[in-house]
């Protein structure tokens, strides 16, 4: 962490400047005004979320610790807890023990309509975000469990996708899903920009036509934490999801684990 060389130490100083490089384009400056009725940590609170905003911390970015910033600022550690304790609250920032705390930008809000199949991707476009993806593991794998979904042998290989989805450069949702290579063996040519339904229609042939999802309300494992960046287990949809193609085969199995503070599903009931 570098800090900038003029930062304040004068008690006297009715202003403190802390400059400080957290890992984004443009180094962080926070600044503590003891003119103001505003107690120390609400301005810093005030200026880190400002900061989000702006784009100049992003998720990922380090902030300095509780002694650090209380020195350079030249106010109590009591200040900068509470400081992070609201930003935590927040969940607009993680702490990682020794790693330190970091920024995680709140995920905005989406409500996408159910009721037809399609893919992250499209949805992400019909709420006017951009998708993307990071894949976190791929393997052909035996399972018994999976292939007893799937109505096939013990024997049966699939392949596994683990992948963490993004809207904006938000991580929504980690996703294991699995596909029948006895059904689209092509499969295995899957490249990991690729949509997984434009390729099962375009170079495996295969159309998908219905799915069947459930959604259940769980907590966030210890891996799902770590792509969320949360710092504890928080509320989450789980789904899982089973797609058909038009001949009624089993194509697809999906579960999805979905940050709850960013997803909320509406369905159309009609009398």
């Amino acid at each position: 962490m570098k800090t900038d060389s003029a930062s304040s130490v004068n008690k006297d100083s009715p202003v403190e400047v802390f400059t400080f490089e957290a890992g984004g384009d443009s180094p962080l400056r926070l600044t503590i005004d003891r003119r103001l009725s505003e107690p120390y940590y609400g301005q810093l609170v005030r200026q880190i979320k400002a900061q989000i905003a702006q784009g100049t911390l992003k998720t990922g970015d380090s902030l300095p610790s509780e002694r650090v910033l209380a020195e350079q600022l030249n106010i109590s550690r009591t200040a900068v807890k509470m400081c992070y304790e609201a930003l935590k609250s927040e969940q607009a920032m993680t702490a990682h023990g020794r790693g330190g705390v970091r920024i995680q930008v709140p995920a905005q809000a989406v409500a996408p309509q159910m009721g037809r199949l399609k893919g992250f991707t499209e949805e992400m476009r019909e709420l006017g975000m951009t998708a993307s993806t990071r894949l976190l593991e791929r393997e052909v794998v035996q399972d018994r469990t999976i292939a007893s979904i799937f109505g096939r042998s013990s024997s049966a290989r699939f392949l596994k996708l683990v992948r963490v989805r993004f809207g904006d450069d938000v991580p929504m949702t980690r996703e294991c899903a699995w596909y029948d290579l006895t059904l689209a063996p092509e499969m295995l040519e899957w490249q990991e920009q690729q949509s997984t339904y434009q390729f099962l229609n375009q170079r495996c042939g295969i159309r998908l036509a219905q799915a069947e999802q459930s959604i259940e309300a769980i907590l966030s494992s210890a891996q799902e934490q770590e792509c969320f960046g949360f710092s504890d287990p928080q509320p989450c949809l789980l789904l899982k999801r089973k797609t058909y193609t038009a001949g009624h085969q089993l194509a697809e199995y999906v579960e999805g684990t979905f940050r709850g503070d960013a997803y909320v599903y509406r369905v159309q009931l009609n009398t």
